[in-house]
């Protein structure tokens, strides 16, 4: 049974993807929370609440997107100011979490960043945190807070499965991703293949070797959770059309394209990429080929389930029904 355990809801949007915020906000029906946010010219962060959120429920919108670390800092500072302006919950409603590739100690004398971070924002005040499309599942044990971890594959599903590509295959771009890829070839009701590769070193390059399973006339649909400086994705293209696919559509979560990554894509076969607003798209970086889908109501009914104390698995389970995905994949 829905109730209400924390006081009025209230919505505060950081300065990292302010679109989205003001998405989230319109959908649920509930203002902003005004701030003042100051950059002063010795590169501390002021913060400043237009009005007061004692006792409110108070979700803080911010994802960890580029200038990273300056924006880690504000959702710190943020979470902070919430706090000690007495509020009764602050979940920190983070949809792109960097640091996440760095999760494990997989080398001598190296940090485990991902850990790191969430330590903070626990230790800044937070009470709760809703993720999504996190690069590693197990970074949900990272946090001593609870976490909620969501994902966009009901929007992505709905529009490849809307368009109805001619004989598709999907196409995991590494071994990591073959289960999100999976379930993503469930819905679609389609074959799998997943690409093998292996990194040369810690530099963000790898060489793909291999593909495990049949795309030779197919439609190949990539599917990820995120696309970072696109080495591995035109690695991925370059593969898949020696083995004589009919065309690439790459579907990703989280569009970082940290440089070369617009000039990659722009100058390889890929004939469509559809991500979504998790990251905020500069124009410089809006290709004709990149296709933006707004995570907003997503994330608007899981903060909704959230605040009246529902069940977040009922909510992306309603979500994906009105999305059309019947299968019941695994999550």
């Amino acid at each position: 049974m829905s109730h209400t355990i924390y006081g009025d809801l209230a919505i505060i949007g950081g300065s990292a993807n302010e679109a989205l915020a003001k998405e989230i906000s319109a959908y649920l029906k509930t203002p902003l929370v005004g701030r003042d946010i100051i950059d002063y010219p010795n590169e501390n962060i002021f913060i400043r609440l237009h009005r007061s959120v004692r006792s409110q429920d108070v979700f803080i919108i911010q994802p960890t997107t580029s200038p990273v670390n300056r924006n880690i800092m504000e959702l710190l500072i943020m979470i902070d100011t919430v706090k000690r302006a007495s509020a009764g919950r602050i979940t920190a409603v983070v949809p792109y979490y960097s640091y996440g590739r760095t999760d494990k100690k997989d080398q001598p004398r190296v940090g485990i960043t991902a850990r790191l971070i969430a330590d903070m924002i626990g230790v800044a005040g937070a009470d709760r945190v809703l993720l999504m499309d996190l690069h590693a599942p197990q970074i949900q044990g990272f946090f001593s807070i609870f976490v909620d971890e969501i994902s966009a594959f009901p929007i992505l599903s709905k529009y490849v499965l809307d368009r109805r590509p001619e004989n598709p295959v999907v196409v995991a771009p590494d071994v990591g991703a073959a289960k999100r890829a999976r379930n993503f070839a469930e819905v679609l009701n389609c074959p799998l293949a997943i690409i093998e590769k292996r990194r040369k070193d810690n530099r963000p390059r790898s060489e793909a070797l291999n593909i495990i399973g049949r795309v030779r006339g197919k439609t190949a649909i990539i599917f990820d959770d995120e696309v970072h400086t696109a080495g591995t994705l035109i690695e991925a293209v370059n593969v898949l059309e020696r083995h004589g696919v009919l065309g690439v559509t790459c579907c990703v979560t989280h569009a970082v394209l940290a440089p070369p990554a617009v000039e990659r894509i722009r100058d390889s076969a890929i004939r469509e990429l559809v991500v979504t607003n998790t990251v905020p798209l500069a124009p410089e970086k809006r290709l004709d080929k990149i296709t933006v889908l707004s995570v907003a109501s997503l994330l608007g009914d899981v903060i909704d389930s959230i605040h009246r104390g529902c069940s977040v698995g009922a909510a992306i389970d309603k979500y994906e029904e009105a999305c059309g995905i019947q299968h019941g994949h695994k999550r």
